[in-house]
């Protein structure tokens, strides 16, 4: 590998950083994801602040080496607080022409870019689209590019592990990573230890990853090829204890911790379907704590498993994406109906119809507000990073239950898949509340009502003296017979919206990030939250009269946005869908919000907000 005699070796220059974007891309089967993810595991056993975009392929066997197919993963870290994975890379690894098409447009003048010598070939090349091979004209001149053997190097790496060829290919995708680790002085020992847990049952396949690993470590060390090191000090985080969590892990977390809270057990019923079926994987693995999953034939069985579950006195729990959504209305309508605490999580993804299953939108906003028959409210939570999935899963059964209500847990592809450091909270920090059953018969009417907020009581069905039926027929109010009266329906239909217009009575009032008050006010929900925030902050160091608030709780809106809305000149809503949340403070505060969209199957960017405040403001 032309090493030199560490005699006369140069020292690599330290060059220190505040933070770094790494992007490493190529096709679906060239492990991007593990890549990325031992990457991120680094970063944050060093102690950086990090936030990760994974980018999957939307289709499921997408032809080797075609834009279809390229799987990506980018991961920013810091040596101070981020919000965001990063606008764009400082270093991008392309393993094959696909993936440096689909990609370089993000890499900024004078980045690094690592590309595989070995892929460019004549049919890779076509596959991709190109002409002429990149790196023989003029259109990788603005980059410090590394066009390294990636494959030929790993094959030669790797043959006392006595692979055959393509095995011995594929960890190729290793190799890279040590190149990376040495770029940033990152140790390799835990990468090395997850590849031997990883592969304990293919003792050849573990020896080829950490001999591939080392390589590209050693390769990079020794050619002379890199001349610095870059140096990202660790972050000053809040003291605790920590660990890495992707929104869909934090959300089932949070489900289970609420299980707790609520000393009621969870009951999760679910039918596959991106980006939300992780939930369904991760709260499978906690049986021990009394969570039962049910993995059902369609999405309908789905939510009526969870409406029984939670008629039986468990917290009845379902999840879906946007399409899934759609078939789980007509139930949904039942569990308002009933006024049952269910909790319908829909992690959002491109659309109409299958649209692109792997790709971020907040398009589903109005179909959470109104996608039923008849006039049936529900409550809509939506959390903002990845580790507040946790809390606002929480959330979400905290309102169902003492509220009796459905409630919408409204999360994004981009939220789900993403991940940041989350600090463990102590569980004698979490708030309890505990589910009160009335036992008592004497008096029992099942639509009776807390005269606050409005919620019935919630009875197990059999407890003597208080055998009952509910369904999806209208009630008579307070014995809930069914009941055609003409009056008495409209009644039901009033009170079933006051009552879940009187949660804003139980919820925290919005904050506003910047001024109370002045030029212009940004409004997001959901997984734009880290981009805007980032955007105004540093618009107000540059002298700008923006702030920004973020909304959590959708229906109904926190009881002072109105308030909030009317001290500033201009309202922006930046959201990844075509003006939903818009329409809905236009209707609700009759106000003149403009809209800011972006429907690419993308996140926003920090530098897109930015340049659009920029041209609203004066």
């Amino acid at each position: 590998m032309g090493t030199k005699n560490p005699a006369t070796r140069k020292q690599p220059k330290i060059e220190k950083r505040e933070s770094a974007t790494v992007r490493f891309v190529g096709d679906s089967g060239d492990g991007m994801q593990v890549t990325g993810g031992q990457f991120t595991i680094s970063a944050a056993i060093f102690g950086n602040d990090l936030s990760t975009l994974p980018d999957f392929p939307a289709e499921i066997r997408a032809p080797a080496g075609t834009l279809p197919g390229v799987s990506g993963f980018q991961v920013n870290f810091s040596a101070h607080d981020i919000r965001t994975p990063g606008d764009n890379p400082d270093i991008l690894v392309a393993m094959n022409p696909a993936a440096l098409k689909m990609n370089l447009a993000d890499l900024e003048p004078g980045g690094i870019l690592i590309t595989n010598r070995d892929a460019f070939t004549p049919d890779n090349l076509r596959k991709a689209r190109y002409q002429v091979d990149p790196h023989l004209d003029d259109s990788l001149s603005s980059y410090r590019l590394f066009d390294l053997p990636l494959t030929s190097l790993t094959v030669n790496a790797v043959q006392e592990a006595n692979l055959k060829k393509r095995e011995a290919e594929r960890c190729k995708n290793f190799f890279a990573l040590g190149v990376l680790f040495w770029i940033f002085d990152r140790s390799l020992e835990h990468t090395r230890k997850w590849i031997d847990t990883k592969f304990a049952k293919r003792p050849e396949i573990a020896k080829a990853n950490r001999l591939a690993l080392q390589a590209g470590y050693n390769y990079a060390d020794t050619t002379e090829i890199f001349t610095s090191h870059y140096r990202v000090e660790k972050a000053n985080l809040p003291r605790g204890k920590y660990r890495n969590v992707t929104g869909n892990q934090a959300t089932a977390l949070g489900f289970l911790a609420a299980s707790h809270l609520a000393n009621r057990p969870l009951f999760y019923a679910s039918y596959p379907i991106t980006p939300a079926s992780d939930i369904l994987h991760e709260l499978a693995n906690f049986k021990q704590f009394g969570v039962k999953t049910f993995q059902t034939e369609d999405e309908i069985a789905a939510m009526g498993a969870a409406i029984g579950a939670a008629f039986g006195g468990s917290l009845g729990l379902t999840g879906t994406s946007g399409p899934g959504l759609c078939l789980k209305s007509e139930a949904m309508g039942l569990a308002v109906m009933t006024e049952l605490p269910v909790v319908i999580a829909n992690v959002q993804r491109c659309g109409p119809s299958t649209g692109m299953p792997t790709k971020t939108e907040q398009s589903d906003l109005l179909q959470a507000f109104f996608g039923r028959n008849g006039e049936c409210p529900v409550a809509i939570v939506a959390p903002a990073t990845p580790t507040d999935c946790f809390q606002m899963a929480i959330e979400a059964f905290r309102i169902a239950v003492r509220h009796m209500t459905p409630v919408i847990y409204l999360s994004d592809g981009y939220l789900a898949n993403g991940s940041e450091p989350w600090k463990i909270p102590a569980v004698d920090d979490l708030p309890r509340f505990p589910v009160e059953f009335r036992r008592e018969g004497n008096g029992y009417q099942p639509y009776a009502r807390d005269p606050k907020s409005l919620a019935r009581a919630w009875v197990i069905p059999g407890t003597p003296g208080m055998e009952h039926r509910i369904g999806g027929l209208e009630k008579q109010d307070l014995t809930g017979e069914v009941s055609y009266d003409p009056e008495n329906h409209e009644r039901m239909v009033q009170l079933r919206a006051e009552k879940v217009a009187r949660i804003a009575n139980d919820i925290p009032p919005a904050e506003v990030f910047g001024a109370p008050e002045g030029d212009l006010l940004l409004v997001g929900w959901g997984g734009t939250y880290g981009a805007i925030t980032s955007a105004v902050e540093e618009a107000r160091k540059e002298g700008a009269s923006v702030s920004s608030v973020h909304i959590r709780y959708l229906n109904p809106f926190p009881p002072n946005l109105g308030k909030i809305l009317s001290r500033f000149k201009r309202i922006l809503v930046p959201e990844l869908n075509l003006g939903q949340l818009l329409l809905l403070i236009r209707a609700k505060f009759a106000i003149d919000a403009e809209g800011f969209s972006k429907v690419q199957g993308k996140p926003f960017g920090i530098g897109e907000i930015k340049k659009k405040i920029q041209e609203c403001l004066p």
